[in-house]
């Protein structure tokens, strides 16, 4: 069984609190020199690699800039910085609940992303608290959607990640979520909602198919005011827009989802007028590194249960 590789510190330091990109080469190859895989692996667009190079942004391991010729050799590490893409700000407040020397809760907004990735980068509650918190080994043990508000439980950590991670792979963490969504009178709740989840690379939204159960979720009714549902989402396991299509397949669907039970999105970076009405409200486990019990409960609030005149009103896209 071969060992997994070593990999070594990063030489160059995070930029907006964004780690730079790690590339290892592959074992195998018929590449004569460094560039000449860049090229073909990054497919960059026709002079980007050779920039980089003229301008020493891509180093090894000692930290020291790759040339043209630097010949290439299998399980070699290299970092660059990728360019960062214009993000629109989003314009609330990232919160801290709750820090000690292990790990971070955070009171997540609508539409800021947990994580670099894709358009979002330097844009996202990692890469904020980071910078604020000034904790550059800051990592995420789980995420939410970028469209759901609410907690996320950080580590300071790299080490101890692992152990943190595994409170959601092993469901020994309880998650609690709050929703706004369509009352119906002929609905029988509470009730728990067992299907098969099936979310395809490059499509945005999940289906449910034949097959084992993959997808737990209990749903219960909290009250209802003027044709509108407030309810307590307790997901059993963690597949993609769980809660949301599990809500949706009752006939319920969250208010605000741009994905279900029609495909209208994705929303556009600056469209901030009608947030998704899901909140991860709770957070509640045993914390694996201290042996302390955590409870952790968010302090924000789901704009349509005493505004929905007004957030109804907002068309996607009003400034």
């Amino acid at each position: 069984m071969r060992r997994k590789p070593r990999i070594p510190p990063s030489p160059l330091p995070q930029r907006q609190g964004v780690d730079p990109v790690r590339i290892r080469l592959p074992r195998e190859g018929a590449w004569a020199t460094v560039r000449e895989h860049l090229v073909e692996r990054l497919a960059a667009g026709d002079g980007v690699i050779d920039a980089m190079i003229d301008d020493g942004l891509i180093v090894g391991e000692d930290g020291r800039p790759l040339s043209a010729g630097t010949a290439y050799a299998p399980g070699m590490f290299l970092w660059f910085h990728r360019e960062l893409p214009h993000e629109e700000r989003v314009p609330f407040p990232l919160e801290v609940v709750y820090r000690d020397e292990h790990i971070v809760v955070a009171d997540k907004p609508h539409f800021l992303a947990t994580t670099p990735r894709g358009s979002h980068v330097a844009e996202t509650a990692l890469a904020r608290l980071r910078r604020e918190l000034d904790l550059p080994a800051l990592g995420a043990a789980h995420r939410l959607d970028r469209l759901t508000a609410g907690l996320v439980l950080f580590t300071v950590r790299p080490d101890e990640r692992g152990a943190y991670q595994s409170l959601f792979r092993d469901r020994l963490i309880s998650k609690e979520y709050e929703a706004l969504a369509p009352y119906d009178s002929g609905l029988g709740l509470p009730r728990t909602v067992r299907s098969r989840i099936l979310k395809e690379r490059g499509v945005m939204a999940a289906r449910e198919v034949e097959g084992e159960v993959n997808a737990v979720s209990r749903i219960e009714l909290v009250e209802h005011q003027g044709g509108l549902g407030r309810y307590r989402l307790i997901p059993g396991t963690g597949q993609t827009h769980q809660l949301r299509l599990h809500m949706s397949a009752l006939g319920v669907p969250i208010l605000g989802d741009p994905l279900y039970p029609v495909v209208t999105g994705p929303v556009p970076a600056g469209d901030f007028r009608r947030p998704l009405q899901l909140l991860a409200r709770a957070l509640e486990f045993t914390d694996p590194v201290t042996g302390r019990s955590h409870r952790f409960v968010s302090g924000r609030a789901l704009e349509a249960w005493t505004s929905y005149d007004a957030w109804a009103a907002r068309s996607p896209g009003d400034q």
